[in-house]
């Protein structure tokens, strides 16, 4: 058994957090395969709310999602997560929430996450997270403007009270290619 890579182990850690009735939001819809993980966990009471400022990312999905059956508790939004907080009522617990930073795989690279609205979405979701509730982010950070998000996701992370959260960094530091690594905020 090999250890799991940044993306595999995101799974792993929003499903010791998630499950039937959560709300949880998929902030970077991409391709869906977190959109659909997320809508198995939280089964057809619960809601995940995905975003993606590509509508062709949400067709494709919307497509695997009527395939897969898992359609019901799914909210697709063409805009930026950025936006997340005119989806939730103030009170709204969210369990978890996954964010993949960088560009769509296949897509067109120049359209990447930006730290200003990634960190906003971020900002606007912790007040949401229950205790033991995570926002995970898998940072890929090997493309032109990938450092720089790179470097203002993990500086916000650092900055934030241990007291009220805590923060993992996990990710492989001995291959080549810049290899995406993930942070997991946990709510205390």
């Amino acid at each position: 058994m090999n250890l799991p890579n940044a993306l595999t182990y995101s799974h792993t850690l929003l499903s010791e957090v998630v499950g039937p009735g959560a709300t949880v939001v998929d902030a970077t819809v991409g391709q869906g395969h977190d959109t659909i993980f997320l809508a198995n966990l939280v089964g057809k009471t619960g809601r995940v709310i995905g975003f993606d400022i590509q509508q062709a990312a949400l067709d494709e999905t919307q497509q695997q999602l009527q395939l897969t059956g898992l359609g019901q508790p799914v909210e697709l939004h063409a805009t930026g997560h950025e936006h997340v907080a005119e989806y939730l009522t103030a009170d709204e617990p969210v369990t978890a929430a996954i964010f993949n930073l960088g560009y769509l795989p296949g897509g067109d690279k120049s359209v990447i996450t930006r730290p200003e609205t990634t960190l906003a979405a971020v900002k606007a979701l912790l007040p949401h997270l229950p205790r033991g509730g995570r926002i995970i982010l898998v940072v890929y950070a090997g493309h032109p403007g990938g450092a720089t998000e790179r470097n203002a996701v993990v500086d916000f992370c650092q900055a934030l009270p241990q007291k009220t959260y805590q923060v993992l960094r996990y990710g492989f530091i001995n291959q080549v290619h810049t290899p995406p690594f993930l942070l997991a905020i946990e709510r205390r």
